[in-house]
């Protein structure tokens, strides 16, 4: 009998693996993957989720995954761009990008080295239950058998496909159709990249940043306008690469070393985190379209925000209802902002006026613009910065 059984083993899941099993209660992760093993991924870890990382202890070996300190984010709107550098949260001045690969492995040998048990390759079949309630899984080892494994409760952190999700019927609420794909691929040479540089143009966008073994993450969207659906993901990349100089450098002087990843179908939602005798985390629990790149970050905060409210019951000190509703509540303020921010973003659609009108007062204020890609860093709070007093002052 397990306190927690977490489905899924990546970044939200090993995480909440990881710290209940560091609170002292038997966990055991289960994924169909083996590792090392990669996923699609928005690859960065803003300053908010590089400060919770270091308060668990693990910032130092997330750094020596390799990838390199980004500090300049950058953005280009056509007629002009723009710089800043976001503020610093606990002494952090940077973000990072790692290749997932790397850094969900080293997720769950911490998780592991913290008392967690993982099974990997393990396919699981059934959520069971018993009266309407969770009880466990059932499911095929690597080996073929079929085990059946109890749980107080069992997390699922399996994406946003969830199968935990759809077992027990995890009711969606704030829905947004998909109104943007995103794909993206790995170049080796060509031009150093140093900053994290998005771009916004009529009906599509890109971005370029760096990750691990010298390699640039060059990511491209566009919305359901921009072209015919029928083209290869693979065409409709490089027609976007091909319009932004900067990324058609790459395609010139570079050299592409994996097949392009990502996504056509984006559809954005919350669900209901908890039930009786199961939760959700990480994309399970909500997704969005990856422009704001906030996936890994707020993996980690759900993780924290979980599993404090688990152990809350588990120990008794609150009834589980409680706790986990409480769970909701505080994952939904947390994410709102953003959430509205990005569905808004992922639109593509020609920048309207008084947004123009705040970035060209951007440029001209270093502070203000500092923070303003400081609400993407999670190092200054969006209700805060886009206050109309606040905007009245930067644009007086």
């Amino acid at each position: 009998m397990y306190d927690a059984i977490i489905v899924g083993a990546r970044c939200a899941g090993a995480s909440v693996a990881r710290l209940l099993a560091r609170k002292g209660y038997r966990v055991l992760m289960v994924d169909k993957a083996r590792f090392p093993s990669d996923t699609v991924s928005t690859h960065l870890i803003w300053q908010a989720g590089l400060a919770r990382a270091k308060r668990w202890g693990l910032l130092d070996g997330i750094a020596s995954l390799g990838a390199p300190p980004i500090r300049e984010i950058r953005l280009d709107v056509g007629e002009f761009d723009f710089a800043g550098y976001p503020p610093p949260l606990d002494g952090i001045d940077y973000a990072l990008a790692p290749r997932r690969i790397l850094l969900d492995k080293l997720l769950i040998d911490a998780a592991i080295n913290s008392g967690a048990e993982f099974r990997e390759r393990f396919y699981v079949n059934e959520i069971v239950t018993d009266n309407g309630s969770v009880t466990g899984i059932r499911g095929r080892t690597e080996g073929g058998s079929t085990v059946t494994e109890e749980a107080r409760i069992v997390v699922g952190a399996d994406g946003a496909g969830s199968s935990v999700a759809h077992a027990v019927r995890a009711p969606k609420y704030n829905t947004r159709s998909s109104t943007a794909c995103a794909y993206y691929a790995y170049w080796e040479g060509g031009p150093a990249v140093t900053d994290f540089a998005t771009y916004i143009k009529p009906n599509s966008g890109g971005a370029l940043l760096q990750t691990n073994d010298g390699l640039t993450c060059i990511v491209a969207g566009w919305n359901d306008s921009a072209f015919d659906p029928r083209i290869r993901p693979a065409d409709g990349y490089r027609k976007i690469m091909e319009s932004v100089p900067r990324m058609a450098e790459f395609l010139h002087s570079a050299r592409q070393v994996e097949p392009v990843a990502g996504m056509r179908d984006l559809p954005a939602h919350l669900r209901q985190p908890w039930g009786e005798g199961w939760a959700l985390v990480g994309d399970a629990a909500y997704h969005k379209h990856p422009l704001s790149a906030q996936g890994i970050t707020d993996a980690f905060r759900d993780a924290d925000l979980l599993s404090d409210a688990l152990d809350e019951a588990f120990s008794g000190r609150r009834e589980r209802h409680d706790s986990l509703a409480d769970y909701q509540r505080q994952r939904d303020a947390a994410v709102m902002p953003m959430y509205e921010s990005t569905c808004d973003r992922a639109r593509m659609q020609p920048l309207p006026p008084p947004v123009l009108q705040l970035f060209r007062a951007l440029r001209e204020n270093q502070q203000e613009a500092d923070r303003f890609f400081g609400t993407d860093a999670g190092t200054v709070s969006m209700q805060e910065f886009f206050a109309p007093a606040n905007l009245g002052r930067i644009l007086q």
